[in-house]
């Protein structure tokens, strides 16, 4: 794996974990990251869920090609 690979790899694990983290911690810099927010026009709690699903498919992704 190259550097570049590397850092993006990490760089996506690190956002994997900020999604997750975002499921359940309110805080202004965080609530600009979450993904329901970003692709739903009027996100509630029930929503904040989608971000603990992507968080883990993200995290799994990258995890998945660093052992590749």
């Amino acid at each position: 794996m190259g550097s570049l690979d590397f850092q993006l790899t990490i760089a996506g694990i690190a956002y994997g974990i900020l999604l997750i983290v975002a499921t359940f911690v309110n805080n202004r810099v965080i609530e600009s990251f979450r993904l329901d927010v970003i692709f739903t026009r009027n996100p509630t709690p029930s929503t904040r869920y989608v971000n603990l699903v992507a968080g883990l498919v993200i995290i799994g992704y990258n995890v998945y090609s660093m052992l590749k």
